[in-house]
């Protein structure tokens, strides 16, 4: 049971853990030598070894494996190195918003390969415009993230499956086309015919709203529109919805597009969508996630700035 008595012993146990052998076992950690990490902190070796010694006595379990010419990390210590590397991260983070509470410093996004590609980064020139003093950083994944300790101020995702505990803010809709080249269209006779679909080869994006969605796009749009796809046809598969709209760009066959990603290609008569209409509205929709206590001004100014952008999109 946990009780009052509980909570001051370990209060008293966690006070022993002094802040230099904590600072000295996270550098040895980093380094898997005591040498190194009596470099780094202009200590002695004897001296790393002693303070390790005495947190790992003051802990009751041993941090490290000792050898001949080298140090190794337990289970135990790996365990506490990265609960240690973690809370340092998130220390770092907090004086960096502190220090940064105006429109200047890092920020960093992570998000969606496909939108990042097409549709947000083309438009980051105007975001430096407007706010010259913030160094943006894009990082591009299909993985959901913790944002906790990683560094990573805000995301955007694609998906219809809201994270809980986080902060949301809708960006837009989307909408599903079929696209592909030109010649691509006239030499299957596709404009208006969406039956001759089963002479081509298809294109998707295998994880378009998951791991296992496969040929999902493809059979939510040919369901809404009322069309039978042949279980057996030809088709081609990519991590990527981009990949797939550079593949039909090249005549490779009739990729599912993304209306808002792939407008500006449409536009330039680089892909066509020969079935003019059917187009589908998906359940899934562009979100930003941020944690719900950081919302500094940097954060908020490309929030506002991104959401603008999408509404001009739409």
């Amino acid at each position: 049971m946990y009780t009052e008595d509980n909570y001051v012993s370990r209060n008293k146990l966690l006070n022993g853990y002094q802040l230099s052998k904590l600072h000295t076992f996270e550098a040895a950690a980093r380094h898997s030598s005591f040498a190194l990490a009596a470099d780094e902190l202009a200590l002695s070796p004897s001296v790393v070894s002693h303070r390790i010694s005495a947190l790992e006595e003051e802990l009751g379990f041993k941090l490290f494996q000792r050898f001949h010419r080298k140090v190794m990390l337990t289970a135990e210590g790996q365990r506490v190195f990265w609960a240690l590397k973690s809370s340092l991260e998130f220390i770092n983070q907090e004086i960096l918003e502190i220090k940064h509470q105006e429109l200047s410093g890092s920020l960093t996004v992570y998000s969606r390969p496909s939108i990042a590609q097409c549709w947000l980064v083309p438009r980051l020139a105007d975001f430096s415009r407007l706010h010259p003093q913030i160094d943006l950083n894009v990082m591009t994944g299909n993985e959901n993230i913790n944002l906790h300790g990683y560094g990573i101020d805000l995301t955007i995702y694609f998906d219809d499956k809201l994270p809980e505990r986080l902060a949301i803010h809708p960006l837009m809709d989307e909408y599903m086309v079929p696209v592909c080249s030109p010649q691509y269209a006239d030499q299957h006779g596709l404009l208006d015919k969406p039956d001759h679909l089963s002479r081509c080869r298809l294109l998707h994006d295998r994880q378009a709203w998951g791991h296992d969605s496969d040929s999902d796009e493809w059979s939510s749009w040919a369901r809404q529109c009322g069309i039978s796809l042949d279980a057996c046809q030809s088709n081609m598969g990519f991590d990527r919805s981009d990949l797939a709209i550079i593949a039909a760009m090249n005549h490779a066959g009739v990729a599912m597009g993304r209306k808002n990603l792939v407008s500006k290609r449409l536009a330039r008569h680089e892909l066509v969508a020969p079935f003019p209409g059917m187009e589908v509205r998906c359940e899934q929709r562009y979100y930003i996630v941020t944690l719900p206590n950081r919302q500094c001004p940097k954060i908020q100014a490309f929030i506002d700035w991104v959401c603008a952008q999408a509404q001009e999109t739409q």
